[in-house]
């Protein structure tokens, strides 16, 4: 198996990819967002591409529709570089579409390419809005009233509760949303992440929120959600033990200059009460580079 086949099947797509990759599914949510009343499922061609994947995790779903380039992603941790992702992938997603269609790029005749668009469908824990706008121009060192390249990404909070009207033209996004907000609730009151998904899991097939879609993958679904916890408990163990590594340096190090400034203190005395700076220095147990710097703190550097 190749290393590239490897590293796809390691990793796990997200539910909301599971989800919104069935067709019906995803053209809803595209006439939701876009007020739109598009039916033909012929008419909207995926163009994800299979082989990227993103920190982890792989993209979610690309499609072209109406002469728009279409680039939708699941994010449940709050990311401010989603706009240089998006051009990283819409660059990509270009590259496929001028080889697929045979476009001569040194043609002399203007190409026409479909109009992208980023939209991201945030929800984590972080408090924002209903929606908002990254612009990769944000991240430029040196400010420029008109970037000579610009990516915008529109970010619409999904947790229950946000964006009402979306999801009322939307049932499948309400649904999901719903669901991820009772293994929350469950998860608050105390159960474990499996006992939370379970839960949830049976809650919402009584309720008839994603019933079919719970009932047939089940299994999958507890798992994905499960690695989508774990990923997120690493990485958060992965700063607690950074942070704290970061505090025991600190306060070694503070030890440490304590414990230098204390000796060159007891040492500068010594040599001013002109005791040989050879003996000085062994008592005060200073290393060479210690003693140099002493010794050029007291302005006797060329006298010893």
């Amino acid at each position: 198996m190749s290393e590239a086949a490897d590293t796809k099947r390691t990793y796990k797509d997200s539910l909301f990819r599971m989800i919104f990759q069935d067709r019906a599914a995803l053209l809803s949510l595209y006439n939701a967002i876009n007020g739109s009343h598009y039916e033909d499922l012929q008419g909207l061609k995926i163009t994800t591409l299979e082989d990227v994947i993103y920190l982890g995790w792989k993209n979610d779903v690309s499609f072209l529709i109406q002469d728009v380039l279409n680039l939708y992603e699941h994010q449940s941790t709050w990311n401010p570089n989603m706009p240089l992702r998006g051009l990283f992938y819409i660059s990509s997603l270009y590259q496929g579409y001028v080889k697929e269609n045979d476009l001569d790029l040194y043609s002399s005749a203007l190409l026409k390419l479909p109009v992208p668009r980023c939209i991201v469908f945030y929800n984590g824990t972080h408090q924002e809005p209903d929606q908002m706008e990254l612009r990769l121009s944000d991240s430029f060192i040196k400010k420029e009233e008109d970037p000579c390249i610009e990516c915008t990404v529109l970010i619409l909070n999904i947790n229950y509760g946000h964006n009402k009207e979306l999801m009322a033209a939307c049932r499948k996004l309400y649904e999901y949303s719903y669901f991820v907000h009772k293994v929350r609730e469950f998860l608050e009151q105390g159960l474990t992440r499996d006992a939370a998904v379970d839960r949830a899991v049976v809650y919402c097939i009584k309720a008839d929120i994603l019933k079919d879609f719970l009932t047939r993958h089940r299994a999958e679904v507890k798992d994905v959600i499960l690695t989508e916890y774990d990923e997120k408990r690493h990485e958060r163990t992965l700063r607690e033990e950074a942070k704290a590594q970061g505090m025991k340096e600190g306060i070694k190090k503070g030890i440490q200059e304590g414990e230098f400034k204390k000796a060159s203190e007891m040492a500068a005395e010594m040599l001013r009460d002109g005791i040989a700076p050879e003996k000085v220095k062994a008592y005060a147990k200073l290393g060479d580079e210690q003693w140099d710097e002493l010794l050029k703190s007291l302005g006797m550097a060329d006298q010893v």
